[in-house]
């Protein structure tokens, strides 16, 4: 089974899991570490990686059995989370002063925030399933100061919901030939539904601010008059 990479060929879920050899499992606890707890790790593929993790343990690529496979990425989200707070927590305001490079872009803490702003604390386990809110969300939870014990509790719930819950949907469709026959597409299907959310929320965003410079303008032109 080959499953040709959404952007680049190492950043294919597959791909990237066979190159890790018999270290398949710490290696996708690795990528999940990444893409919950280091800023740069946005672009990783979390949906699909954990998906085909556990297809690919259906299947025996993977010799681990699912229970530990989905435990080690459970521990390994959780902890991720953990340390992206501590980054807000400790680099407070300056995570939201960084200029724009090549691997950070000011509209991603921005977007978070709104996520914030509209669903309070349930964002850390809402942001599981979104690309890009899910790396920053725990650090603007950080920057915020949400409070810690109510972090964990959201950081724990959405670790299960997200990375066991993924884990085990894939090695649970997996067993099915119709699954492992049209894998791609539905790897691609399943990057689509995780990016509406952001879409909406992005539309939303505009469609405010074309609200908010219009009834400036309204403002400037009754004091003209």
């Amino acid at each position: 089974m080959e499953i040709v990479a959404l952007g680049p060929e190492w950043l294919d879920p597959d791909t990237m899991i066979r190159a890790f050899g018999a270290l398949a499992v710490l290696g996708v606890c690795a990528v999940v570490f990444a893409e919950t707890g280091l800023l740069v790790g946005f672009f990783l593929p979390g949906d699909s990686l954990l998906f085909t993790a556990g297809l690919l343990t259906a299947t025996e690529v993977i010799e681990t059995p699912v229970v530990l496979v989905a435990a080690a990425v459970g521990v390994a989200a959780v902890v991720g989370d953990q340390v992206g707070y501590m980054i807000g927590r400790r680099a407070g305001p300056r995570v939201f002063a960084r200029p724009d490079s090549r691997w950070f872009r000011q509209e991603y803490v921005d977007k978070t925030a709104g996520y914030f702003d509209r669903y309070g604390g349930r964002t850390i386990v809402l942001a599981r399933f979104v690309p890009i809110v899910r790396t920053f969300a725990p650090v603007v939870a950080g920057v915020s100061r949400m409070r810690y014990r109510t972090f964990v509790a959201y950081n724990v719930v959405g670790a299960l919901l997200w990375g066991v819950g993924v884990t085990f949907l894939g090695y649970w469709l997996g067993r099915f030939a119709f699954v492992r026959d049209n894998i791609e597409p539905l790897l691609v299907g399943m990057v689509l539904v995780s990016v509406i959310p952001i879409a909406i929320e992005l539309r939303r965003t505009r469609h405010q601010g074309a609200e908010a410079a219009g009834a400036v303008e309204r403002v400037d032109h009754s004091h003209a008059d």
